[in-house]
């Protein structure tokens, strides 16, 4: 069984895959900001972590020791038309949603390494493959998790670190209603608010997604790089990768 560190481990997807991952045998180690979020969490090991704050991640994996997997969750979402964004908004979700899980990466990959073994597990969305109007700024930084994950994949490949990229659509975890909204009462963009809707169709329970998680730990470095959660996931992806490059894609219907 693997040791398994798990970035934002306090709610949703983290929470629920170190609830799988340990009744499965691992051995967990939890991570989030606010360490009374983990009092109640099976896990072997229960630590502070900020992925924002070099000297909280430093700190961490100093604490963690062997790492065999990572499970790099942490992220946050918002809704906001890109006209309008504020762009320190904007830097925070980057900072958060790649940069914070490429900060974890970087913490974990040298002992990796040089063990000549491991495995990198990145939470994106199927956002990191498509954009959806008023949440383009949450997809544009799981398309930038995603080319750092594909990146480090072929780097780190040869030394016998696996990555993986985990692709849910919408999940039932709470996240979506905790998301901050920039969009004022007057805004022009405010009625494509309640357009977007049927983007979010079909989602999948965070049972699921941690059910994808334990798998591919499972499967180790045998797992594909990419791993669409559900059937809808794996609809809407198909139909991004064969539609025509002449438009911006739409995975539903919008009329507004």
């Amino acid at each position: 069984m693997a040791r398994v560190l798990i970035t934002g481990a306090s709610r949703g997807i983290g929470r629920g895959s170190a609830i799988a991952l340990a009744a499965g045998g691992h051995e967990v180690i939890a991570t989030a900001r606010d360490l009374s979020t983990l009092d109640d969490l099976p896990a072997a090991v229960k630590l502070r972590l900020d992925v924002t704050d070099q000297d909280s991640v430093d700190a961490a994996i100093a604490q963690a020791g062997r790492v065999d997997v990572l499970l790099s969750n942490a992220g946050a979402t918002v809704r906001a038309p890109l006209e309008s964004i504020p762009l320190d908004a904007l830097r925070e979700l980057f900072e958060l949603n790649a940069f914070g899980a490429l900060r974890v990466a970087q913490a974990v990959l040298p002992q990796m390494r040089e063990r000549g073994s491991g495995q990198l597990v990145f939470m994106s969305s199927i956002q990191g493959r498509l954009v959806i109007p008023l949440i383009g700024a949450y997809g544009a930084t799981k398309h930038a998790l995603e080319a750092f994950a594909e990146a480090i994949a072929i780097e780190a490949g040869h030394f016998g670190v696996s990555v993986h990229v985990v692709q849910p659509p919408g999940v039932t975890s709470g996240g979506a209603e905790l998301a901050k909204v920039y969009l004022d009462e007057d805004s022009p963009y405010r009625p494509l608010l309640d357009k977007i809707g049927p983007f979010r169709a079909s989602p999948v329970s965070v049972e699921d997604v941690a059910d994808a998680v334990a798998a591919t730990i499972e499967q180790g470095g045998t797992a594909p790089f990419r791993i669409p959660v559900g059937v809808s996931a794996t609809t809407t992806l198909a139909a991004r990768k064969a539609a025509p490059d002449h438009a911006p894609f739409l995975a539903a219907a919008l009329d507004w």
